[in-house]
């Protein structure tokens, strides 16, 4: 980036405030910052901090379709945002939205990404070599005759990446690109944005709750936002040496909470930005080791029964093939487990789900839940047992209010009007969600959603409590509640929880035990140290090695596996 490029900036926010007209308070607040061409930003800050009101400025959609009110100076490659149409900014931001479902439009891969082509009217022979040409650069060329809703998160990220870089904008703006990604396609994701980035020389803005994933991407600099105030501006490194990220709420990278926890100073490191870039001096690293080594485990031997047991389960969605979607599985859950279920994308965890819950029915095999096989009771009767939660809260809502969506269980249930009330107030005071009860659901962002659907199903006591990716689009402060949350139930109430995940530090922290899943097989029953420290299992259930493994690797008298598990029971006597 040459000097001159750097004094004009291609993104600039002048003194910028923006309030909702449906909200009462403000929700950006005197926002200045620049951002040069070639530059790879980062957004990052707590849930309704404003991250996503500041990419909507860029793209248009404020004050175009959100409106409100914008005071200050947003301009974008030199068009001032005010006075623009979506349209005309679209020509300099192309926007890859968190839901990727929410942005297909085409029946196949190739109409997909051909589609802002075919709008402004680019001849076919030409569209095709396009389409081509970066369908190749993004490794999806076998894909193109694909429909986009059968394609994995990894795959499904790519074709909107292809669909916004054939309009050759100089802008990509990611919302939140790894939500909805395993950690094995979201570290992919961040290599394959900062490697487009590089060698076309976009300038690129990410906002992310993921930290340590999204600095894959080779950040330049961070904003950090809270309560609609910018209050970090500088590099990745600088932000992690300093305090900010604990005081916002936003989680620091595993690798430094653990030289934290060794009493090792880590100003003393030029570059902390990633774990390879750290190269740990001999002398801390025998102090991490001697940390970890104090770090004592209490087994606990109390015998508890069985709540659940799958027995040679075996289902398939089409009666008429051999192909089974689910084979042979075989395990059982004890009282007040807290488990993990792990796999990629088809692997049958969804379908597992679904068969405790009697949405399906094995072709062979039992589910025995409390002591009764499943078979033959209702769908109504097993509720009142076990819990659903499905990974989108849309498919789960039914009515507009949230007060209303959480007592329709104990209304179909005829309890008294007064005792729905307060049951219901007492499980929104729980989940974090009271402030909202009188609000539409329209209102709430996509993890307020999420807990919304919690609580509809916490409000109504079940004692097995199923999650598919309990923590999918939220941030460290609200992750962390609702796993304190359902920790504090598991403690309290002694109930069973079963959750579908991708995220290695819920595994880690929350769960001592892991369900691995590959192709409709249970290829593993084993703890979360363990499948950090097999690489087969990694592969298989498409995770990557986190930074503590890797850590772990370099400590002489200790294995990874037991430096894992030592710094999970750490962590969950800190908490």
């Amino acid at each position: 980036m040459d000097l001159q490029e750097k004094r004009t900036p291609i993104i600039k926010f002048d003194k910028v405030s923006f309030q909702y007209d449906s909200q009462a308070e403000k929700n950006l607040i005197d926002i200045n910052f620049d951002v040069y061409a070639g530059e790879t930003i980062l957004i990052v800050g707590p849930s309704g901090s404003g991250k996503s009101t500041i990419a909507r400025c860029i793209n248009g959609q404020i004050p175009n379709t959100h409106p409100g009110q914008l005071d200050g100076f947003v301009s974008v490659n030199g068009k001032e945002v005010q006075t623009s149409s979506i349209f005309d900014l679209s020509l300099e931001v192309g926007t890859v939205l968190q839901d990727t479902d929410g942005q297909f439009v085409g029946l196949t891969v190739a109409e997909d990404i051909a589609f802002a082509l075919e709008n402004d009217g680019v001849e076919q022979e030409k569209m095709q070599t396009i389409v081509e040409n970066w369908s190749e650069t993004l490794e999806i060329d076998d894909l193109l005759q694909s429909m986009p809703n059968k394609l994995s998160g990894g795959q499904k990220q790519r074709v909107s990446i292809s669909g916004i870089l054939v309009n050759n904008a100089p802008i990509l703006l990611f919302d939140e690109p790894l939500a909805n990604l395993d950690p094995a396609s979201g570290a992919d994701t961040m290599r394959l944005i900062n490697q487009l980035s590089k060698k076309h020389n976009y300038t690129t803005i990410i906002v992310e709750h993921r930290l340590e994933e999204a600095l894959l991407a080779d950040i330049d600099r961070i904003l950090v936002i809270d309560e609609g105030k910018l209050v970090f501006n500088s590099s990745p490194t600088e932000l992690l040496k300093s305090t900010v990220l604990q005081e916002v709420g936003v989680r620091e990278p595993l690798y430094l909470t653990a030289m934290k926890y060794a009493g090792i100073d880590i100003n003393k490191y030029n570059h902390v930005n990633t774990f390879s870039q750290i190269n740990l001096l001999s002398e801390d690293i025998k102090l991490i080791e001697e940390w970890a080594s104090q770090v004592t485990h209490e087994e606990d031997f109390n015998e508890k029964d069985t709540i659940l047991r799958v027995d040679h389960f075996n289902f398939s969605y089409n009666s008429e093939t051999n192909v089974q979607t689910l084979s042979d599985i075989k395990f059982s859950v004890n009282e007040g487990e807290m488990i993990s279920i792990v796999g990629t994308n088809g692997a049958g965890k969804s379908t597992l789900a679904k068969a405790i819950s009697g949405f399906v029915k094995p072709s062979s095999g039992k589910i025995i839940v409390n002591n009764e096989e499943i078979r033959d009771l209702s769908i109504k009767e097993i509720a009142d047992t076990v819990g659903f939660i499905m990974q989108n809260p849309n498919n789960m809502i039914s009515k507009t209010m949230l007060y209303d969506e959480v007592a329709l269980g104990l209304i179909n249930r005829g309890w008294k009007e007064s005792d729905i009330e307060e049951k219901v107030f007492d499980t929104l005071k729980i989940c974090g969600l009271y402030p909202y009860r009188n609000w539409p659901i329209s209102a709430l962002s996509y993890g307020q959603k999420r807990r919304v659907t919690i609580a509809s199903i916490l409000v109504l006591d079940p004692k097995i409590l199923i999650l598919d990716e309990p923590t999918a689009g939220q941030d460290y402060a609200h992750y962390t509640d609702m796993m304190q949350f359902l920790n504090q139930l598991n403690l309290e109430r002694d109930m069973t929880i079963l959750m579908i995940t991708h995220d290695m530090h819920l595994m880690q922290e929350y769960t001592d035990r892991t369900l691995v899943f590959d192709t409709g097989k249970l290829l593993a029953d084993t703890n979360p140290s363990e499948l950090f420290s097999n690489t087969h299992l990694l592969k298989a259930a498409h995770l990557t090695e986190t930074s503590l493994y890797q850590l772990g690797k370099l400590l002489p008298s200790m294995t990874s596996e037991d430096f894992i598990g030592r710094f999970m029971r750490y962590e969950r006597g800190m908490r």
